[in-house]
Parts: C-alpha cells; structure tokens; sequence
C-alpha cells in the first residue's frame, strides 16, 4: 500500500521532470530572409552554402568567412536570360549550391542578389535560398568577422528542374494585362515610367524595400506587406514584377515572397516587351 506521503513525493516529482516539447528545427530552417546572427550560428553547418554575388575587388577586400563568389553575370545569357537550366546548375552548384543545403545569399547590390535567388527559383531551388539581411557592414557592424581567403569552387551534387511558378514571359503578360487577378509592378526609376510603361502597371521602387541604405538591411516583413498595399496589391492577386532587364524586378520578386505573397517575375521585362511593336505601352 502507498502511503498518502509517498504519493505527494511522487506527484511533486512528476511536476518537476522535464516535459516533452516539439522537436527542434533542422539547423538549416531558415525564412528567405535570415539575419546576421543567425549565419553567425551556423557558419560551421555543412549543410549552410554562403555565396558572395559582386565584384572580386570586393569579395578580395573581406567576406563572410567561408563564402564563394558569383558575379550574376555568370548566370545570363543572350539577351540578359537566364542560361539554360543544365548549364545553370553547373554555375550555381560550384558556387556552392547543393541538394542538403540551404544557400545564403549576401552581396554589395541586392538586385543582383535578387536575381541570383530568381535564378535559384527557376531551378526548383528557391524553398532552399535566403537573404542576408544587409551587407558586409552591417555584417562587421554586428560584430563578426570577415576573411580575405579565397574558397574553391564546390563540388557538391545539386538536383535541379525547371520550375513553372516563377518566370512569366511577354505573351502570358499581355494575356493578363485587364485581369483583375493580377497586380502589375513596375521596379524602375521614375524617368524611365515616364519614358513608357505597361498598362495597368503600379510603380515601385526597389530602394523602398531597404530600411537602411547603407547597410543594405531589408524593412520587416509587416512593412513590406504595407508596401505593396500601398502599391494597389489586393489580397489573392496575383503579383507580376518587371523593370529594364529583370534585375530589380526579381529582388522585388523576392519581397513579395518575403511578405507572404504571390509572385511572379517578367525575366525580359521591358526590354524584352518593347521588341514587339504590337505590345501596348504607356507614355
């Protein structure tokens, strides 16, 4: 027989033993937006790719440890395209991309950097990319150190497919151009809206994304969501970016998928659309 003292030490060790809690994330879980701290952590994670996208004078000046460099020039080919989906693997996996990792991106001219994301989108790759959110200084302002050594190209196994949900081109454009379904945002300068624009189109510029120019640190995503209210997005619509060539139009891609939104991205965008004389525009 259990005594009513045996029961209540019982019961008070039951209450202090540790309780079961939900497993923890896998260490490369991460949103398409992650921040310096977060890299910091996981620096030594074999399954985190950092890559660097500008200039090698500035890679060469100081980067996040471990980081290799690709120029976004690397992924285009004719006409400011993308290269075709095998030779785009070749390039994004010695950049460091890979099946088990999740790929970080960092760079001095985020809409290069956008565009490298849209070009990992286009290959079924985008669940798998992140944002830094801001530059190196804002890397070495938090703290943490840079390095000045060169990282060869990886050589990682690296899956890919092209992906249908991502690119639009200028027929599925002006098929859509009355529909109410979809929200059209034009990622250029003011001179050039005002040069010719595509119907229906909503400007926006990409500096708005930033909350601090200098350090290339992103708004919040509750600030980004207000962004594109401001800019005529109703909820359920479809999002269609454009600027001269894609670059600013698949960093304002990526925002749009950081604010929770559907998204798509012109890749030729207005140059492209204004090769055909019988595309609408604007003035």
């Amino acid at each position: 027989m259990v005594r009513p003292l045996a029961l209540g030490m019982m019961a008070a060790l039951l209450f202090t033993l540790p309780r079961p809690t939900a497993a923890a994330p896998a260490s490369t879980e991460a949103d398409t937006l992650v921040s310096t701290g977060w890299l910091h952590q996981h620096l030594d994670d074999p399954h985190v790719r950092v890559i660097f996208i500008g200039e090698r004078e500035h890679y060469d000046r100081g980067h996040i440890p471990g980081a290799r460099r690709l120029d976004h020039m690397d992924t285009v080919g004719d006409g400011h395209r993308l290269l075709p989906v095998s030779t785009l693997r070749t390039v994004l996996a010695r950049a460091g991309a890979a099946d088990d990792a999740r790929v970080i991106l960092y760079g001095d001219r985020p809409m290069e950097i956008g565009w490298v994301y849209m070009a990992l989108a286009t290959v079924g790759r985008g669940d798998a990319a992140s944002l830094l959110d801001g530059n190196i200084d804002r890397w070495q302002a938090d703290g943490y150190a840079v390095s000045t050594a060169a990282v060869p190209p990886a050589s990682s196994s690296f899956t890919v497919g092209p992906a249908t949900d991502v690119a639009v081109d200028a027929a599925w454009v002006k098929s859509h151009l009355t529909s109410p379904a979809v929200r059209l945002l034009d990622v250029r300068t003011t001179d050039e809206w005002n040069d010719g624009h595509l119907p229906g189109a909503t400007l926006v510029l990409w500096q708005d994304l930033l909350a601090d120019p200098r350090t290339q640190a992103f708004k919040s995503r509750d600030e980004l969501r207000a962004l594109f209210e401001r800019a005529g997005v109703k909820p359920g619509q479809q999002i269609v970016t454009y600027c001269a060539v894609g670059l600013r139009a698949s960093l304002m891609y990526w925002a749009a998928l950081t604010a929770g939104l559907p998204a798509r991205v012109y890749v030729g965008s207005f140059q492209d659309w204004r090769q055909d004389r019988s595309n609408p525009i604007v003035r």
